[in-house]
């Protein structure tokens, strides 16, 4: 048997529901806000996914500090190695999204979707840019015994020498997409040789172990001051103020190389808006100050800031472009 409610309940239950389903929304939003007025509120963790000592661990270690002088809460770096920086951003990827896990990442974590078959997370939907800290230079060197000194004596010696080994600090790195471009715009035939890292790269540069090498500036910068190693071009869309005699490798006619490589900040993807732009806008102020911009060019980076937006847009861009290099070179992840 149907039974109907009488038209004033069913009304006077609709209110009530509509009322309730406000109180809700309302409690939600507040909650959000209280969140992030009270932000933060207890120790907050850097989480980088290389070994410590490196550029992205000193550089994080730089923001820490400043970040904890700021908001005098707590803020530690943890390094969790693994997988190329895979093991250390699927780990973000999966924590509280809350605002206290903080990746600090590298150009890696949208190139690598191009790189390899399957990843642990999307950088697109399980992590939410923060801000670009820095972009890094990547430049093209020779050992200082090599007579070599420039690109087209490089491009020369290679066509006459094929298959010489060039160095890279690891393989389907920046430094890797980088050396495969170029033999395969300038048609030259060299041996890739991928390091663990840039210190044993620059190590075997300096002993004349390979012909040449695509390295990061904030490894070779010493090194390229002191002369044991030349300087012949560089990667970007500009030459780089403490190597203005440096041609870029777009200026001496081979494209593609415009981009760069650059470190960043994410966090999960679900935290809360409010919280994201808190912690954008501090680290931003951060970048911008000038103990920032001292200690971030005291590393040969290029510092950046900027808006969570800004770092999002900048992320879409490169990720295509990167996808560009990795099918025209062929490189592929381990």
């Amino acid at each position: 048997m149907n039974y109907h409610l009488p038209v004033r309940v069913v009304r006077a239950a609709t209110a009530l529901a509509l009322l309730a389903s406000i109180a809700v929304t309302a409690l939600c939003a507040s909650s959000h806000q209280a969140s992030a007025d009270s932000y933060p509120s207890r120790r907050i963790t850097f989480v980088v996914p290389y070994p410590a000592g490196g550029a992205t661990d000193v550089l994080a270690r730089l923001l820490a500090n400043k970040l904890q002088e700021s908001w005098k809460q707590t803020v530690v770096v943890e390094n969790k190695s693994g997988g190329g920086g895979v093991v250390g951003n699927d780990y973000v990827a999966k924590a509280q999204p809350d605002g206290y896990t903080v990746l600090v990442g590298i150009t890696q974590i949208i190139q690598a979707p191009s790189l390899v078959a399957k990843l642990p997370y999307d950088v697109f939907k399980d992590l939410a840019p923060v801000t670009q800290i820095a972009l890094s230079t990547i430049v093209l060197v020779v050992p200082e015994q090599q007579p070599i000194k420039s690109v087209k004596e490089l491009i020369d010696y290679a066509r006459a020498n094929p298959g010489k080994p060039y160095g890279t600090f690891g393989n389907a790195t920046t430094s890797h997409l980088y050396g495969e471009l170029l033999k395969k715009t300038a048609n030259i035939d060299m041996t890739h040789v991928p390091y663990r890292g840039s210190a044993p790269l620059t190590n075997d540069l300096l002993g004349n172990t390979v012909t040449s090498a695509f390295v990061d500036l904030t490894t070779a910068s010493a090194q390229i001051k002191a002369g044991k190693l030349r300087a012949l071009a560089v990667g970007g869309e500009k030459r780089r103020a403490q190597m203005p005699d440096v041609p870029t490798l777009g200026e001496l006619g081979y494209p593609g190389f415009e981009i760069e490589g650059w470190l960043g900040v994410f966090v999960p993807a679900a935290t809360p808006k409010e919280i994201v732009t808190k912690l954008s806008d501090e680290l931003a102020r951060i970048i911008a100050s000038p103990e920032g911009v001292a200690g971030i060019e005291g590393l040969s980076l290029i510092p950046v800031g900027g808006s969570a937006e800004a770092f999002d847009k900048a992320l879409r861009r490169d990720y295509a472009r990167w996808a560009d290099v990795v099918k025209a070179t062929g490189v592929k992840g381990e």
